[in-house]
């Protein structure tokens, strides 16, 4: 009898371990508790895989061997508990896929920047020649590409709750970016055990693979803690980092096995500290794959970053519009805060349980005005009545309109939220999308 391998949740990442699951020979059924995307339904039924939607029918999840689960569904889900208490191993669908390919990994994580890293080196390592798929948080999923198998490395951008099931995967090249507060909620609000889930990224890392990370408190008050087997290369920007990056003011120096490269930071593709750190374990990786310095050097030259990350909009008579809507935590918009040196900030949404401490230095130094763009603004506003004008909307073309009569040449209209979208919008990419197209309406409209 084949191996019972139950599915929950039929996004992107289910689909894809159903149809690996059913490559493989496996008996599988597909259970998600909402609805299913037509174009993933009609990709079930054409490979005849079993599915069921708008609920979880226990006695045919509970009789699995293997249940691969959405990153989505929280483990202490009362099916989930149920599942662990019948020893039913539940995995996510990176392990499931890890397993039936030959192909290794560079695995990135982080509180904020790793889609722009696993991005920026999957440009990086695929402009080389290389023959490299991305998947992860980002692309197709891992075991959708696995069916066919065709690379020889993959670029994975990994989340907390992808890693939290994650057992046998191994790295041959880790990065960890940072590890601030965020999706406590899922953590029953102990950060302790977020940064335990973000250090699964070395779980089962040996003496002959890479561990890139950049020497943030919490990186390195945990790692001191952790087992790690792996060759270190350190990305720092207070020392001389060797094997690893050393970020100067103007230049960052890197070294990997005596090798040596220097990038020049204004050539850098992404502005801001952050994305110094992005481009440096980028970079890194690349060396450490033999790919050579001047293709490292034209790769960075020619990357576009994914929309919603300090994109550059329009600029509006000397003034510059920035669409950072992806930054829905207050250590994401600090990034872009301090990219920039005279700021008006839209911020705001459905407030995380933010705490602003961390950036109102910042926000005196550059932010000459603050535009409020939420249904509940009153945390924003008593916080910062203090340090910066504040003024308030619910409508986005307000907000702009807003922002540019109290911007003068030079200064840069920032929307870098801090907070989830869900008050005004469906989510940050809805945001961000909008606030692109009428900002180009109205440059349209002030250059008629």
């Amino acid at each position: 009898m084949s191996k019972r391998i139950v599915i929950l949740g039929a996004g992107e990442s289910g689909v894809g371990a159903a149809l690996l699951a059913h490559a493989k020979g496996f008996d599988v059924f597909v259970s998600d508790l909402g609805e299913i995307k037509e174009e993933y339904r009609l990709e079930l039924e054409n490979h005849a895989i079993e599915f069921e939607f708008g609920q979880h029918s226990e006695a045919r999840i509970l009789n699995a061997d293997e249940v691969v689960k959405s990153p989505g569904i929280p483990d202490d889900a009362p099916l989930v508990k149920q599942l662990v208490a019948n020893s039913i191993p539940v995995i996510s669908e990176i392990e499931f896929a890890a397993r039936h390919t030959k192909a290794k990994f560079v695995a990135i994580t982080g509180t904020n920047g790793k889609t722009t890293t696993t991005l920026l080196t999957y440009h990086l390592l695929k402009e080389a020649g290389m023959n490299v798929g991305l998947a992860g948080n980002v692309g197709n999923s891992l075991a959708r590409q696995v069916v066919a198998d065709n690379y020889d490395w993959y670029v994975l951008e990994l989340s907390s709750f992808q890693l939290d099931g994650m057992f046998e995967f191994k790295a041959s090249i880790a990065v960890l970016l940072n590890i601030t507060p965020d999706h406590l909620d899922r953590y029953q609000s102990d950060f302790s055990k977020y940064v335990a889930s973000k250090f699964r990224i070395i779980r089962n890392q040996t003496s002959h693979d890479k561990f890139i990370y950049f020497d943030d408190d919490a990186i390195k008050q945990a790692y001191q803690y952790a087992d790690s087997k792996a060759i270190e290369l350190v990305v720092s920007t207070d020392r001389q980092a060797a094997p690893g990056a050393s970020i100067g003011e103007d230049t960052i120096e890197l070294n990997v096995d005596g090798r040596n490269m220097s990038l020049i930071r204004t050539e850098l593709p992404l502005a801001g500290d952050h994305n110094a750190v992005n481009a440096s374990a980028a970079a890194l990786i690349a060396m450490l794959l033999d790919v050579n310095d001047s293709n490292i050097k034209e790769g960075l030259s020619t990357f576009i970053n994914a929309p919603h990350r300090m994109e550059k909009v329009a600029e509006i008579e000397g003034v510059q519009f920035i669409n950072d809507s992806k930054a829905t935590n207050v250590e994401a918009a600090k990034y872009a805060l301090l990219a920039y040196p005279s700021i008006v900030w839209i911020a705001g949404g459905k407030d995380k349980g933010n705490h602003y401490n961390q950036i109102k230095e910042i926000v005196e130094q550059r932010v000459k005005s603050i535009i409020c763009l939420g249904v509940d603004n009153r945390k924003i506003i008593e916080f910062f009545k203090n340090t910066s004008p504040v003024a308030e909307t619910t409508i986005l073309e307000e907000a702009i309109e807003m922002a540019f009569d109290q911007a003068t040449a030079g200064d840069t209209v920032l929307l870098s939220p801090a907070c989830a979208s869900f008050d005004l919008f469906d989510n940050y990419e809805q945001r961000g999308d909008l606030f692109r197209d009428r900002v180009v309406d109205f440059k349209a409209k002030r250059e008629q």
